[in-house]
């Protein structure tokens, strides 16, 4: 039976260039007594220099990071979702992938890579199958994206129509001009359209935007970060979704029969 509660924890820490120091990271930063939490991308280990290759970091899904994401979870009875780079058949180029690991087990690649705002991980990544993940967290239905899925709205729509109760969002939101308006913006489109909750994670400044973000069906914050290093942490409500989706039925509303129209007109 679906429990009633969701107990969700966002860790906004930076992911240091040493990924030995990542794995102890998310063993001491992982808290107790919470059913979902949520690291950054990429905290296996961090980007590096704009452009930086990282296949070096590639690891496989049962290699030393995921293996210490799993065991943290199993030892806490929580469900952990962090970000790695995960080898790929390219050895130039691995996945940008989330593990989630713990009470739940899946694995995510990212779909749309940034090649945005200057900056081609394309040239260093790996996209993944163009397949949205939803895996099942104490009864409810986690939708998988990363940071720059976020700003696409079919993907997070297409996660919905999976079931998704809760868009799960790790993220590097590199810091610059707008950018944590965009973040803000974004995060709460995305939860305000579909009538799910949305749980970011991103990496703090000076580097990263911060900003860390739990955000109800109705566009509503609930826990939110600065730009520092922190943890925050809130309570979902099944009851609070399904009066959310009573107030704004959008997602039953929409006309599936619209087209795009002709081109040229």
């Amino acid at each position: 039976m679906s429990r009633d509660r969701l107990r969700v924890s966002l860790v906004q820490e930076a992911a240091s260039l040493e990924p030995s120091v990542n794995r102890d990271a998310v063993r001491a930063l992982t808290p107790a007594a919470q059913d979902l939490v949520v690291f950054p991308e990429a905290f296996a280990r961090d980007f590096g220099t704009a452009g930086s290759d990282v296949s070096a970091f590639a690891e496989p899904v049962d290699g030393p990071f995921a293996t210490a994401v799993r065991e943290v979870g199993t030892e806490r009875a929580t469900t952990v979702v962090a970000g790695m780079f995960e080898s790929s058949s390219d050895p130039a180029r691995p996945f940008n992938t989330l593990v989630v690991r713990g009470a739940a087990h899946a694995d995510y690649r990212k779909i749309h890579l940034y090649d945005s705002f200057g900056y081609r991980e394309s040239d260093r990544l790996l996209a993944g199958e163009t397949t949205p993940a939803v895996v099942e967290v104490d009864g409810w239905v986690v939708g998988l994206m990363t940071c720059y899925d976020l700003r696409f709205p079919e993907h997070a729509r297409l996660l919905v129509d999976a079931g998704a109760e809760v868009l799960v969002v790790p993220s590097a939101w590199v810091a610059g001009e707008r950018k944590v308006d965009h973040w803000r913006t974004l995060v709460r489109a995305r939860a305000i359209e579909n009538t799910v909750f949305v749980a970011a994670a991103a990496q703090p400044g000076p580097r990263y935007s911060g900003h860390s973000m739990v955000v109800d069906p109705l566009g509503d914050v609930l826990a939110e970060a600065g730009e520092e290093s922190a943890a925050v942490s809130a309570v979902l409500e099944r009851a609070a979704l399904e009066q959310a989706r009573r107030t704004n039925p959008s997602l039953t509303n929409r006309r599936l029969d619209v087209r795009a129209p002709a081109a040229g007109l």
